[in-house]
C-alpha cells in the first residue's frame, strides 16, 4: 500500500494483478486498485475530478482525465473515508500510475488538488 497526504486528504493505494482477466501471450495485464480516501481535515470537501498518468515499460504514457471516480463525485464530511476500486490494462507486465483528485472545499468554493501517491502494478512472477 502507498498513502499520500494533501491539505488534510489522505489517499492510499492497494494494486492487484488480475492474472484471471490477463492474456499475457497477447500482451494484455490486467491490474485492479484500490482506493480509500480519508479525510482528516476539518472542512467538508468534494471530489469534483481525477486525473492520471499510465505508464507501461515500453515508456507508453497514458493519460485519463474525467469527472469523479467510477461514476461518483462524493462528499466526504470531516472524519469521512470513501473507498472504490478500479481497473487499468497493460501491454506490458509492469507500469506505474500516479495522479490527482481536483477537490473543493463546501464551505467556501477554494479548490485544491490531492496527491494520488505514485503505485507500481506488477505481475508477481516477472520478479521471480
Amino acid at each position: 500500500m502507498v498513502t499520500e497526504i494533501t491539505q488534510g486528504v489522505k489517499v492510499s493505494v492497494i494494486p492487484q494483478y488480475l492474472p484471471e482477466s490477463s492474456k499475457p501471450e497477447h500482451s494484455h495485464f490486467v491490474f485492479a486498485y484500490h482506493i480509500t480516501i480519508e479525510n482528516h481535515s476539518e472542512y467538508t470537501v468534494q471530489l469534483l475530478r481525477r486525473h492520471w498518468l499510465i505508464y507501461d515499460a515500453n515508456a507508453t504514457i497514458g493519460e485519463v482525465e474525467g469527472e469523479g471516480v467510477v461514476g461518483q463525485q462524493p462528499i466526504l464530511e470531516p472524519g469521512a473515508v470513501h473507498q472504490y476500486s478500479s481497473g487499468c490494462n497493460l501491454r506490458t507486465a509492469m507500469g506505474k500510475m500516479k495522479g490527482t483528485y481536483l477537490m473543493e472545499r463546501l464551505s467556501d468554493g477554494h479548490q485544491f488538488k490531492v496527491t494520488i501517491p505514485e503505485f507500481t502494478m506488477v505481475v508477481p512472477y516477472i520478479l521471480n
